[in-house]
C-alpha cells in the first residue's frame, strides 16, 4: 500500500493506493484561510499538522488493514508559501500563502534585477516565496533576523514526518530562487533577498527517497517500520503525475480555486515575459510549462456567494448546450493575475451590463470569463514554443460540460474527461511514494488515465466566441490604469 498525502488551500487529503495503483481509501480534514488585510492569504502551519492527523485518521478507522501496509508516503503541497522557523523548528509566523499579494513592490525590485529572469525562467511574481521574505526583511526584520530554514508548506509537513530538511525540484522551481535549468539553488539570487543556501532545505527529485516516517508516528498510525517518504511535488506536478502528464505533447487543464494550463516538456523552455511557468517537473530531466490564473472556481464561488446560489445550481441554469456569448464580458482578476499580465493590482469587472442582463446571463459570463483567461495561457505557451492540441479537464470546475464545452470552443481543441476516478494531486503523490519505495520506472508507473468521453468545440459557435474573445482581450488595457 502507498499513501498520497496532499496539503491543499483549502484541505488536506489523504489517499491511499495499493501495488495495482488502485484507490482504496480517502480521508479528508478542512483548512481555512486568514485574511488579515486586503491581498493577504495566511495559514497556520500548525494546521496542516492537526488536518494531517484528522485525514490519516480517517483512514486508520476504515481500512486499517491497508493503512498499517503501507511501504511509501508520497507529499503534494500548494506552491510558494513562506514557512519561517527558527534554529529549534518553531514557527516564526503564519505561512504566507501563494495567492498573497502584498510582496507585489518587493517581486517588482527583484524581478527588475535581469538576473533572476536568466537563471529561473521566470518573472518574479507577488506569490513567488523569494519576494515575500523580502517582504518580511522589509516589515518584520525581528522575524527575518531569526529565520534558520524557509521550508514551503509541503516541505514543513515533510519535516514534521519525517525530521528533514528537503524539497523536491518541481515545488523548489517556483520559489524565484531555483537555477532552474541547473535544478540547484542559486547562492546568487538567495543572496539578492539576504540568505543563504543553508537556509534552504535540501533538494531531491520527486521520485527520490527523502527520508523515511517517524518511529512516533508510524506506531501512532499503526505503520510498520522503514516507510519511505518520497521527495514528492508542487501540487500541479503531482496532479501531473496523477494524469499521466509527464511526456511532451501531453496537457491538462485544470479548473480547481485557481486556473492551470498544464503542458510537459522534455526540455527546458523558458521565456518568462510571457507571464508563463517554466519549472521543473516531479520526474528526473523533465520540465514543465504552465499558464496560472488566480481565480477560476474562485471567481464562481465568488458568483455563488453574491446571488446566495450554490455553483451546482448556477451551472445547472444554462444547461448543457453552449450558447453564444451574450455580450456581458466578466474579467476574473479577483485576486490580481499571473498569466499573461502579471499584475497584483487589477481587479475584475462586469462589462456590458443592462437590464435584460440576469443571473444567468452573469454566471455564463463568469464561466466565459475564466475561459477567456485560460485561453490567455493558451496563446502564451504558443509563444514560448509548446504546442498543444489537446487535453484533459481536472478540478472541480470540471463537472460542469457547459464549462468544459465554453473551454473546447475558445481553445479550439477537443477536451478529454477521463474515466471516473480521483487521478489529481493526492494520487499523483501516491504514485510518487510508489516509486520512491519500489524503485519503479517512473514512465510506467505515471500512466494517463483512460478517456471516458471527449467535448468537441461547438464549431457553429467558433466565430462568436472568437469575437468574444476579442472584447475580453481589448478590455484589460482598457481599465488597466483605473
Amino acid at each position: 500500500m502507498y499513501l498520497g498525502l496532499d496539503l491543499g488551500t483549502s484541505s488536506v487529503k489523504a489517499m491511499l493506493i495499493d501495488g495495482d495503483q488502485k484507490v482504496v481509501g480517502v480521508g479528508h480534514a478542512g483548512l481555512t484561510v486568514q485574511r488579515p488585510h486586503p491581498g493577504w492569504s495566511e495559514q497556520a502551519p500548525g494546521d496542516w499538522l492537526h488536518a494531517t492527523e484528522e485525514a490519516v485518521a480517517a483512514l486508520k478507522t476504515s481500512h486499517p488493514k491497508e493503512l498499517a501496509a503501507v511501504k511509501g508516503i508520497g507529499l503534494s503541497g500548494n506552491m510558494h508559501g513562506a514557512t519561517l522557523i527558527d534554529a529549534k523548528d518553531r514557527v516564526l509566523r503564519p505561512c504566507i500563502l501563494w495567492n498573497d499579494t502584498r510582496s507585489h513592490a518587493e517581486a517588482a525590485s527583484l524581478d527588475a534585477n535581469p538576473r533572476f529572469r536568466a537563471l529561473t525562467g521566470n518573472i518574479v511574481f507577488p506569490g513567488f516565496t523569494a519576494p515575500k521574505l523580502a517582504w518580511v526583511k522589509n516589515n518584520e526584520p525581528e522575524t527575518f533576523a531569526k529565520v534558520a530554514k524557509v521550508l514551503l508548506p509541503k516541505d514543513y509537513l515533510r519535516l514534521w514526518l519525517t525530521g528533514e530538511y528537503l524539497s523536491d525540484m518541481s515545488d523548489s522551481a517556483g520559489t524565484s530562487w531555483l537555477d532552474t535549468g541547473k535544478r540547484a539553488w542559486s547562492p546568487e539570487l538567495l543572496e539578492a533577498t539576504w540568505l543563504t543556501v543553508e537556509q534552504m532545505p535540501g533538494l531531491v527529485e520527486g521520485t527520490d527517497r527523502a527520508g523515511t516516517l517517524r518511529a512516533e508516528l508510524a506506531e501512532k498510525w499503526g505503520l510498520g517500520s522503514d516507510v519511505v517518504v518520497a521527495g514528492g511535488a508542487g501540487d500541479n506536478a503531482a496532479s501531473a503525475c496523477g494524469m499521466g502528464t509527464v511526456a511532451e505533447g501531453q496537457a491538462f487543464v485544470s479548473l480547481g480555486t485557481s486556473g492551470v494550463l498544464f503542458a510537459a516538456n522534455g526540455s527546458y523552455l523558458p521565456k518568462p515575459e510571457s507571464a508563463v511557468h517554466a519549472f521543473c517537473h516531479a520526474l528526473p530531466n523533465t520540465w514543465h510549462q504552465m499558464g496560472v490564473i488566480l481565480s477560476a472556481t474562485d471567481a464562481l464561488n465568488w458568483h455563488s456567494g453574491v446571488t446566495s446560489k450554490s455553483a451546482g445550481e448556477l451551472t445547472s441554469e444554462l444547461g448543457d448546450a453552449l450558447k453564444a456569448p451574450t455580450g456581458v464580458t466578466f474579467l476574473p482578476y479577483l485576486s490580481g493575475e499571473r498569466t499573461p499580465h502579471n499584475d497584483a493590482k487589477i481587479r475584475g469587472a462586469f462589462i456590458g451590463l443592462g437590464h435584460e442582463s440576469d443571473r444567468v446571463v452573469l454566471t455564463q459570463a463568469v464561466l466565459e470569463g475564466v475561459t477567456f483567461a485560460i485561453r490567455d495561457s493558451l496563446e502564451a505557451l504558443k509563444s514560448a514554443g509548446t504546442k498543444i492540441d489537446r487535453v484533459t479537464a481536472i478540478g472541480g470546475g470540471s463537472r460542469s460540460r457547459y464549462w468544459l464545452s465554453s473551454i473546447a470552443t475558445a481553445l479550439d481543441m477537443p477536451v478529454d474527461i477521463p474515466a471516473d476516478g480521483d487521478f489529481g494531486a493526492a494520487f499523483g503523490a501516491a504514485r510518487l511514494g510508489l516509486i520512491a519505495a519500489t524503485g519503479a520506472d517512473p514512465l510506467s508507473v505515471c500512466t494517463a488515465p483512460e478517456t471516458a468521453e471527449t467535448v468537441e468545440p461547438v464549431r457553429d459557435l467558433t466565430s462568436a466566441y472568437e469575437a468574444a474573445y476579442g472584447r475580453y482581450r481589448a478590455l484589460y488595457p482598457a481599465i488597466r490604469g483605473l
